[in-house]
Parts: structure tokens; C-alpha cells; sequence
């Protein structure tokens, strides 16, 4: 990152333990400004905490930034410029939409009222409509709305489509890049759905047991890794290139997962190709769930 530019989040040796366990073990990451962070790791692995000290929502060891801000000291300044969306499918079923749109108007001196009724105007959302009364689909479209109406600085969204099927959690990411993101954002997302932000995500941290096991952006990601389908007669070759991970195909290949390997010598044992971001995380995340 170009040390010109002042990092919206700066995190160094993050520290913070329940009953002993650690759930952030002297934890360190950077965040640059007009980028899509996907924070990624199995249950118990130091997110939710993670999320929680950037928001100022818990105590934590270490020196912490975010906007130039410490969150423990400074939360309600740091808030005006910080939207938080934990599970889009839950809101409360007895709101109507005006409610809903009156409520965040009040709590997020950034809302822009008359942006969050342009984008609900394409809809079939009326204002006097309960969230009772809405499909899933339509839930969605209304907490879209409300996100985009903010005009934070950073968005933080925690396992934001939780309970929605495919055609609603694609529809949400989608609407995210088109309708909301701009260099001028930094957008945080946690979520166990590693292939459908794929695509959207400029830059990924890995964390496994407190730890950031990897943080790279994307480009580095694919110049990084690769994968080599080999067929059985070249299998015993492709093993002594060392490679991090392997796994099983039906008709005698096996897919070898490198890292930072010589291509060259992959290619004249088989076909290469980047990993996706799900296979990536199984392979370093291996053990985790035993």
C-alpha cells in the first residue's frame, strides 16, 4: 500500500482472550482506502471479534485505527463515517417501511432520505407495507435501500445474507457494486459463502485461530497459487515439487496446490490453473475443523 495514502484500518498485534482462549493472538492487518475486503475464517477464528474491535464494540490489546480514529476512544465520532449490517434477512417483522426508513434517518447523521426513496421507488415496496407482509426479496431490496443511503466512509457487513437463497445473496452483492461501491469506500465482509464474493472482493484476509494466515490482494492471490490437475503418470513428479495441498478426482487425476512454484515446471507435468477462493481457504484452513 502506498504510504501516502493513510490506511482506513490499521491493526498491530491485536490481542483478546475469553476464558483464556485467545480469540485475536497478537493480530496485525492493514486496510486501504476504495477497496473490497473479504475477512474469512471458520467459526471460532477471531472474526466476529476482529469486526467487533474496528466498531469499538469490544476491548482489545494493541494498537488499532480505523479513519485515523482509535474506536476504543473515539467511537461516536468514528460512527458518523462507519455503517455496520450484520444479516439483511433480519429485521423486525413489525416494522413498515417509513418506520424503517424514519428510524435509520435518526440514528445515521450521513442518511440521505431522498436517496433510500429513489432507489425504493423502483420497487414494488409501498411505505405503509410491513416487513410481515414482504417476500424475502423484498426484504432484501428494503435493507438495501437503507445501506445505500449512508454515505459511510467505510461499510462493515457481517455475514450480511444469512438465510437468503442464491438468487437474493447474488441480487444483494450485485447491487452493493453497481448501486453503492466508489473509490471513495472501503467495504468490510465476513461471510462463510467464500465463492459468491469471489468476483466482488479486491483483497482477502485469511484468519484462523486469531492469526491473519494470509492478506493479499486478489492479483497477488493469482500470481501466488496454482493448481495442477496430474494424471497418475505424472503424479509422483508433481509431489516432489512440494506442493501445499492435494485432492482427489474421479478417473485417476489429482489436483496439487501450490505455492509461489515454478510454472514453467508445472506446466510440462499437466494443466495449471488459479485456485478459487473456496479450494484456497480449505487447503489453509486444513485441520481447523478435525
Amino acid at each position: 500500500m502506498n504510504a501516502a495514502v493513510e490506511a482506513v484500518v490499521s491493526a498491530q498485534g491485536l490481542r483478546k482472550a475469553y476464558k483464556q482462549k485467545p480469540a485475536l493472538d497478537n493480530t496485525s492487518f492493514t486496510i486501504a482506502p476504495g477497496r473490497i475486503v473479504g475477512l474469512i475464517g471458520p467459526n471460532g477464528a477471531g472474526k466476529t471479534t476482529a469486526l467487533k474491535a474496528l466498531l469499538g464494540l469490544t476491548a482489545v490489546e494493541g494498537d488499532l485505527r480505523v479513519l485515523g480514529m482509535d474506536p476504543r476512544t473515539q467511537r461516536n465520532a468514528l460512527m458518523n463515517d462507519v455503517c455496520f449490517i450484520a444479516d439483511v434477512a433480519v429485521l423486525p417483522r413489525w416494522i413498515r417501511v417509513k418506520e424503517a426508513i424514519d428510524f435509520v434517518a435518526g440514528v445515521h447523521p450521513r442518511f440521505d432520505r431522498a436517496r433510500c426513496e429513489r432507489f425504493l421507488a423502483n420497487t414494488k415496496l409501498q411505505p405503509k407495507q410491513r416487513v410481515s407482509e414482504m417476500s424475502k426479496g423484498m426484504v432484501v431490496q428494503l435493507h438495501l435501500a437503507l445501506v445505500m443511503a449512508i454515505d459511510a466512509r467505510v461499510l462493515v457487513l457481517d455475514e450480511p445474507t444469512l438465510g437468503l437463497d442464491i438468487l437474493y445473496r447474488k441480487e444483494f452483492y450485485q447491487r452493493l457494486l453497481e448501486d453503492y461501491f466508489d473509490e471513495q469506500k472501503t467495504i468490510i465482509v465476513t461471510t462463510h459463502q467464500v465463492e459468491e464474493i469471489e468476483h466482488i472482493l479486491t483483497d482477502v484476509l485469511f484468519i484462523r485461530d486469531g492469526r491473519i494466515v494470509l492478506s493479499a490482494d486478489m492479483e497477488s492471490v493469482s500470481e501466488r497459487y496454482v493448481e495442477l490437475l496430474a494424471s497418475a503418470d505424472t503424479l509422483q513428479a508433481a509431489r516432489e515439487l512440494a506442493p501445499i495441498d492435494e485432492r482427489s478426482l474421479p478417473f485417476g487425476k489429482t489436483v496439487l496446490l501450490y505455492d509461489g512454484a515454478d510454472r514453467n515446471q508445472l506446466d510440462a507435468l499437466g494443466e495449471t490453473r488459479n485456485p478459487g477462493l473456496a479450494d484456497l481457504f480449505v487447503a489453509i484452513m486444513k485441520g481447523t475443523y478435525a
